[in-house]
Formats: structure tokens, C-alpha cells, sequence
């Protein structure tokens, strides 16, 4: 790969995924899209540039997901969960008791592991939210992530990851070597495929919104744009969630950090934040590079 093919890769990345490569990562690139150039009957990275370059839509699907890392599992960090069993839920049910009702946004929900661990934490709380009306969103770059979100079918090794016996046993059947989460919980939840690059205001606003470990991928500058879409997005007694690599601290005041709370963040004045452009991107999809 020459300098200048790479340099072209960065730039279409960042476009269509906001995926910020540094300038000594022509090895990822390398082994992730060389395989992809063959299965395609490319000669190589040339000649995918080209096609790239021409315009294939197909091709531009295939080489952003390609690029993107869907590493995920039930529960994953448990902090959040406990954060979301025992201080995000019992101010909502407090704060929501007149109109019993509640909004979860997870971007990035790549395939499923994430969304159906909140689900399940819901279900957990029993009688307290008996009559509520729920709503989980899920959004991820990928198309083909979250059609197996969608059919919630996982393997032996996915389901040993993070999720407790117990809740394999009441959420889940078994199907000869693979789990199928059960169609109460699936239907919890709306997968959509969305890009964070682009607007999402179409979503409407949440209570709690779960972003982690997607901002990591991103420059500053694009940080600072999605915080600030975020908050508009967010009820201003609202709750978001980040990957414990990330923050709001140095890019951002329109979310505060909750003391000893590592990962959790209040709204400050969503409606306040400063409109900023959307950033460019030529598909309509999601950055998902650490996916859920």
C-alpha cells in the first residue's frame, strides 16, 4: 500500500465511519481490508482504492465495516449496570412516576449483547415497573450486526461472557449449540441503523442514553459535535453513560460527571448547547468501532 492509498483510506474512513486512524496504522488497514479486496476478486489494495474512488456503494459498506470492532458481551464492565440497577433506574421510576414511562437510547448497540443486558435489568426489577411503557433503542453502523441483534441467536462462548447463570436460564432457550434470547425481551427493543456523524435527532429525546466505547475512535473536534448533539437529545434530568476510557471533561460543559460514579454524566442546559454543523460523512450510518 503506498503512502498516498493510505492517506486516501484515512480520509474515507474518517468520512463514512469517523474512525481516526494515526499515521502508522497501515498494518490494521492491511489486514483487515486485504481479505476483503480477494473475497471481492480485487488484485489488492490498488485496486480497491480505485473502486473505492468510483464510487461503489457496496464497496463502501464493506470496507467501513470491515474497519469497525464489534467486540462485545453481556454486561461488559458491569459498573454501568450496577450504576443503571441502582441510581439511573430508581431517579427515573421516581422522576417518570406520573407518566410511567421510559426512553433508552444505546448507540453503538452492535449486536444486541448490550441492549438485551439492560432489558434484562429492567425485567429484574419486577413490580416496580409494572405498567410502564419501555422503549429501548438500539443503533449501530453495521447492517449485519444488528440483523443478529435482531434474532438475539448466541453462541456458547458469547453467552458465557459477562451474563450471570441464572439469567441464561430465565431469558434465554436452548437450540442445540446456540441461546436464543427470549421474544419478550427481543421485543423490547428497536434496532435501527444510524450514523453518529449524521443528524439523530429523528430519534427524539431519552432519559438515558448508553454511548461507550465509541467516542475513543474520534478526534476532538467530532467529540465535542456529538456531545453537544447528545445533549440535545437528552431530558435535562437525564443520564448518559460512557466507556470508562472516555469523558466529557476538557471538551465539553453541557454534561457534568457524577462524583464517584465512574462513567456517568448529568445534562447540564442540553437546550443550551451550541449549535454546530453535523460533520460530513457519504453514508448514512453509525460510527460503531468498539461496538457494545
Amino acid at each position: 500500500m503506498t503512502p498516498t492509498e493510505y492517506e486516501y483510506l484515512r480520509k474515507f474512513l474518517k468520512d463514512n465511519s469517523g474512525l481516526d486512524l494515526s499515521a502508522d496504522k497501515q498494518y490494521l488497514i492491511e489486514s483487515r481490508l486485504l481479505p476483503l479486496a480477494r473475497k471481492a476478486g480485487l488484485s489488492g489494495i490498488a485496486e480497491l482504492v480505485q473502486k473505492l474512488q468510483g464510487g461503489s456503494r457496496a464497496l463502501i459498506t464493506d470496507v467501513v465495516e470491515a474497519m469497525t470492532t464489534n467486540e462485545t458481551f453481556f454486561f461488559r464492565d458491569k459498573v454501568p449496570f450496577d450504576h443503571f440497577r441502582d441510581h439511573i433506574m430508581p431517579e427515573v421510576i421516581k422522576a417518570r412516576a406520573a407518566k410511567r414511562s421510559v426512553r433508552i437510547w444505546c448507540a453503538a448497540g452492535s449486536t444486541g449483547q448490550e441492549p438485551y443486558s439492560l432489558a434484562m435489568s429492567l425485567k429484574e426489577m419486577g413490580a416496580a415497573l409494572t405498567g410502564w411503557r419501555i422503549e429501548i433503542i438500539a443503533t449501530d453502523l453495521s447492517q449485519e450486526v444488528l440483523e443478529k441483534a435482531k434474532a438475539g441467536v448466541y453462541s456458547q462462548f458469547e453467552v458465557q461472557r459477562g451474563l450471570p447463570i441464572q439469567m441464561l436460564v430465565k431469558y434465554f432457550k436452548q437450540t442445540g449449540e446456540t441461546w436464543q434470547i427470549n421474544p419478550e425481551l427481543r421485543a423490547m427493543i428497536q434496532h435501527r441503523q444510524l450514523n453518529l456523524l449524521h443528524d439523530f435527532a429523528q430519534l427524539g429525546t431519552f432519559d438515558v442514553i448508553f454511548c461507550r466505547n465509541v467516542l475513543i475512535y474520534f478526534d476532538q473536534d467530532t467529540k465535542i459535535n456529538i456531545f453537544n448533539r447528545l445533549a440535545r437529545q437528552i431530558e435535562p434530568d437525564g443520564f448518559l453513560v460512557l466507556g470508562a476510557a472516555e469523558t466529557v471533561v476538557g471538551l465539553t460543559d453541557t454534561f457534568r460527571p457524577l462524583p464517584e460514579r465512574r462513567g456517568l454524566y448529568k445534562p447540564n442546559d442540553p437546550r443550551a448547547a451550541p449549535a454546530k454543523p453535523v460533520l460530513a460523512a457519504a453514508a448514512p450510518r453509525m460510527a460503531a468501532m468498539a461496538g457494545r
